[in-house]
């Protein structure tokens, strides 16, 4: 007999989830929850591993290559007897025992997914069906943190989860558009026919410490163009606009998700919304009023518009962002001035 998904799309496999690990049902030991992060050691992974921590009853594995992550945003957990940090790679398989898998691992920002299209193209792809395998055999449910670059340029404003996207599949940013969006494809389509829980966040753009300095992202670029005292580089024409969605506000938003009985995908972003002129001069502002703001030539297939519809996440998930952009700013200050080496 078919059944509706709860996404609304009917789901005619018959077919039971995998049962989890026997101690989950055990009369006399209840065992920690353990948890896979991949991509735990970049920017979100570690503010997620950091939340998870917090819980004592949560055991936490992170599995990372360090292509764009670094141990260093996971030092304090390294060494603690409930976290384990493994060098992997998720094109390759990984054979551990867990109940949740978050399915962070890929590069998020174009300097790096553009550097090697292909690899980026086979982490979305191939890191995915691995760790969908992983969840088939051990029988847990999983995560995955798509985009909102699977949008494209959209041609709807904002965006609901809807909307089926305005992408160009040959361009030089499909690797992780059509990545992502492939990456969907196989979540619902092992949904259905195996049965596997699943959970898809299309994360919106975040910001916050421990983001990569100059990775190409423009709140990153802004913020250490600003602590240098160098021109901030605003591509042409300035009026694009993006919202950007604190790291704290992001990881709360997946762990409801995960925790909750939706599929997905639901947006996780903040519907605030401002054009790259606004948010260079809010830097400026806030950080350097010094500096002079630049116009540069724009990338191919920039989206012009970029807002979440979050209604799906308020209403499924009681979610909303609380911190705003110009609180959020001075929160990476300290961090940027710190590992850039520039006092205030």
């Amino acid at each position: 007999m078919a059944k509706q998904s709860s996404n609304g799309d009917f789901n005619t496999s018959t077919k039971a989830p995998p049962p989890p690990s026997p101690l989950r049902s055990a009369k006399f030991f209840q065992a920690n929850m353990r948890i896979l992060v991949t991509g735990g050691a970049g920017f979100i992974g570690s503010h997620l591993v950091d939340r998870l921590m917090q819980n004592e009853k949560n055991e936490v594995i992170v599995a990372d290559n360090y292509f764009t992550g670094s141990k260093d945003n996971l030092r304090k957990w390294i060494g603690h007897p409930r976290f384990e940090l493994i060098r992997h790679d998720v094109t390759e398989p990984l054979l551990v025992e867990v109940d949740q898998i978050y399915h962070l691992a890929c590069p998020a920002s174009p300097i790096f997914y553009k550097y090697n299209p292909v690899k980026t193209t086979k982490t979305n792809v191939i890191g995915t069906l691995n760790m969908l395998g992983l969840a088939k055999r051990v029988g847990a449910r999983i995560l995955l943190t798509s985009t909102s670059e699977v949008y494209g340029d959209p041609l709807v404003h904002p965006q609901d989860e809807s909307y089926w996207g305005n992408v160009n599949p040959i361009g030089v940013r499909s690797c992780y558009d059509e990545g992502k969006r492939v990456a969907e494809t196989l979540m619902f389509d092992y949904h259905r026919q195996h049965g596997i829980e699943i959970r898809i966040a299309r994360i919106f753009n975040t910001y916050g410490p421990r983001m990569n300095i100059d990775d190409g992202r423009v709140v990153s670029n802004f913020l250490a163009q600003a602590i240098r005292s160098e021109p901030l580089t605003v591509q042409a024409p300035g009026t694009q606009t993006r919202s950007f969605c604190y790291v704290s506000d992001m990881v709360e938003g997946l762990i409801r998700l995960m925790e909750g009985d939706n599929t997905g995908p639901i947006n996780i972003g903040n519907p605030g919304e401002f054009t790259m002129l606004e948010l260079a001069e809010t830097v400026k502002e806030l950080i350097n009023p010094n500096v002079e703001i630049v116009m540069v030539e724009n990338t191919p297939d920039d989206p012009r518009q970029r807002k979440p519809d979050i209604t799906k996440a308020k209403e499924v998930l009681g979610w909303e962002p609380k911190i705003k952009l110009r609180d959020g700013l001075p929160l990476m200050e300290d961090d940027f001035r710190a590992r850039l080496q520039v006092p205030r």
